[in-house]
C-alpha cells in the first residue's frame, strides 16, 4: 500500500515539476485559476446573481457549496492525504539522492489535508449546478422556438466548458504544488456527485428557519465532536499544519483562513445566513411581492449586491485571537446572503416605491 502510494505521489511530483518547468510564464493564469475556483466566490459572486435571475438555483448554489466544502472536510480528516510541497521533503523515497525541486508561491501552503481538493470539488459543485440551470433554460425555450440540433449543440458546448474549466483548475492545483493530480480528479468527481445528488432534494428550497438552525448546528457540531474523539483518541487532525508552517517557504504564506476550522465556520455561517435570510419578512415582502417579478428590480438587486458584498469583503477579520477570528467569520458568512437576499432587496424596492409616488 505504501509502494504504492508512493509510486503515484513520485509520480505526481513529477507531473508539477513538468507543469512549473514549461509552463513558468503562466503562473500569473495558474495564480488567477486558483483565485477564481475559491467557493469566495460563489458567496460574493454567484449566489446574488443567480439568487435574482433564478432564486432555485441561487439556493443550491449555496447548499452545494456549503455541504461540499463540509464534507471535503470530513474527507480529508479520514484520507490523511499530503500535498506535493512538504511530501518531498517527508518521504524517504528518495533516500540519500537529490529532493525534487518544487517551486512554491503565496497559494501554495494550504494548512489542510490534500486530498481530495478542494478548490476542484467546489469548483465542479458549483459550475455544475450553473451548467444544469443553464440546460434546463435551454430545454424550456426548445419547447417553443428551438430545435434538437440546436439543444445537442448547447449540450456540446456548456459541457464542453465546463471540462475546460475542471482542467484549468485542476492544472493550476498541480502547478502550485498545492495537490497531486489524483486528488483533484477525486475532487472533480466528488463536486459532481455532490452537486447531482442535491438535484434532486427538492426540500432545500421551502426549509423553515427551525430546519436551517439544525442542520447547521449538527454539521458543525459531528465536524467538531469527530475532531474531539479523534483528539482524545491521539490522533490530531490537525497535523497538516505543522507540516505546512514547517516546509512553506515563508512563513507568512501560512494563512489561517485556509485552516480547516476556518472552512467550516464560514460554510456554517453562509447557511445559517441563507436561513435567516429566506425566512424573514423583509425577504417576503421584497422579493416575493409583485416587486419581485420585474426585471429591473431583479437587475438592480444584482448590481447593488455586487457592489455591497465587494465592499464587505474589503473588511477582513484580524488574525490576532483564534477565536476571534472564528467568530467574526462567521458573522462575515452570515452577512453575505441576508444582505444579497434580504437587505438589498428591500432597500431597492423602498428606494423604487419612493421614486413611483414622486411620479404620482
Amino acid at each position: 500500500m505504501d509502494a504504492g502510494m508512493d509510486l503515484l505521489h513520485s509520480s505526481g511530483v513529477e507531473l508539477v515539476q513538468y507543469l512549473q518547468l514549461n509552463y513558468r510564464d503562466s503562473q500569473s493564469w495558474f495564480t488567477f485559476i486558483s483565485i477564481a475556483a475559491d467557493l469566495r466566490n460563489t458567496f460574493f459572486v454567484f449566489f446574488p446573481i443567480w439568487f435574482h435571475l433564478c432564486e432555485a438555483v441561487g439556493i443550491k448554489l449555496i447548499w452545494v457549496a456549503v455541504i461540499g466544502d463540509w464534507l471535503n472536510l470530513i474527507f480529508k480528516w479520514f484520507l490523511f492525504g499530503h500535498r506535493p510541497y512538504w511530501w518531498v521533503h517527508e518521504t524517504k523515497l528518495y533516500g540519500n539522492s537529490s529532493l525534487p525541486t518544487l517551486q512554491q508561491f503565496p497559494l501554495t501552503c494550504e494548512t489542510g489535508p490534500g486530498s481530495p481538493s478542494g478548490h476542484a470539488m467546489g469548483s465542479a459543485g458549483v459550475w455544475y449546478v450553473m451548467v444544469t440551470a443553464f440546460l434546463t433554460f435551454g430545454l424550456q425555450k426548445k419547447r417553443t422556438r428551438t430545435t434538437f440540433p440546436s439543444s445537442r449543440c448547447l449540450h456540446i458546448v456548456l459541457w464542453t466548458v465546463f471540462c475546460m474549466i475542471q482542467v484549468c483548475v485542476c492544472t493550476s492545483r498541480v502547478f502550485l504544488a498545492a495537490h497531486f493530480p489524483h486528488q483533484v480528479f477525486t475532487g472533480v468527481l466528488s463536486g459532481m456527485v455532490v452537486a447531482e445528488v442535491f438535484g434532486r432534494i427538492n426540500a432545500i428550497y421551502n426549509a423553515s428557519f427551525k430546519r436551517y438552525l439544525q442542520i447547521t448546528l449538527f454539521l458543525f457540531s459531528f465536524a467538531l465532536g469527530f475532531y474531539l474523539l479523534l483528539k482524545v483518541l491521539g490522533i490530531d487532525l490537525l497535523w497538516s499544519l505543522e507540516k505546512a508552517q514547517r516546509w512553506c517557504a515563508r512563513a507568512e504564506w501560512v494563512h489561517i483562513n485556509t485552516t480547516p476550522f476556518a472552512g467550516l465556520v464560514r460554510n456554517m455561517g453562509a447557511l445559517f445566513g441563507l436561513g435567516l435570510a429566506l425566512n424573514s419578512p423583509i425577504y417576503a415582502e421584497s422579493c416575493k411581492g409583485k416587486r419581485g417579478q420585474q426585471f429591473s428590480f431583479r437587475i438592480s438587486c444584482i448590481v447593488a449586491s455586487l457592489i455591497v458584498l465587494h465592499v464587505f469583503d474589503s473588511v477582513k477579520p484580524p488574525t490576532q485571537s483564534e477565536f476571534l477570528f472564528y467568530f467574526l467569520s462567521f458573522c462575515k458568512s452570515a452577512t453575505v446572503p441576508l444582505a444579497a437576499a434580504a437587505f438589498v432587496p428591500f432597500c431597492v424596492s423602498q428606494l423604487l416605491n419612493r421614486q413611483d409616488t414622486k411620479k404620482l
